[in-house]
């Protein structure tokens, strides 16, 4: 076995591997760790500034649950298993994030329409207002298997 002199010690070269490992680990560690924290507090900013409150008092999200609250007597059973097909492909744990986000949109349009009923028509406009573009493509898909005419929809479609 090879001996060194390292600050008035000597040391095996074998004792040195492992310690040397351990070292590269912890510092691999916690640069994940680092990583996973600064992932988690973005998403945890984000929905802060949503909760700040605008120049009206209300926030983004405040807004959101008064439009669902005051629209939540015109939805029918129909429409309701339409949104939920819509909503369908966004993965379960946000699922309940993205269809409140769609019905606050769906609500701010029927209640600017004056409408009576939340129709289909209001669901796939306040659908192509709430989500990014990249949905879009799933909603004309949709719209094909539904045999509904995207076409009417174009000017809200970012496709």
């Amino acid at each position: 076995m090879l001996q060194y002199f390292c600050y008035g010690f000597y040391f095996e070269v074998i004792l040195r591997c492992p310690i040397s490992f351990f070292m590269w680990f912890m510092v691999l560690w916690s640069v994940f760790i680092f990583v996973l924290m600064a992932i988690g507090g973005y998403f945890m900013f984000r929905k802060f500034l949503k909760k700040m409150p605008k120049e009206d008092g209300k926030s983004i999200l405040d807004w959101q649950e008064h439009f669902i609250e005051q629209t939540k007597q015109l939805w029918e059973v129909e429409e309701k298993a339409f949104l939920e097909e819509l909503v369908e492909p966004v993965p379960s744990l946000f699922r309940d994030v993205a269809r409140d986000k769609i019905k606050g949109k769906i609500g701010e349009l029927a209640l600017e329409e004056k409408a009576s009923v939340i129709t289909k028509d209001l669901i796939i406009k306040g659908y192509c207002l709430a989500t990014p573009k990249r949905d879009h493509k799933f909603l004309i898909k949709k719209l094909t298997e539904k045999n509904i005419d995207s076409s009417a929809y174009r000017q809200y479609l970012q496709v």
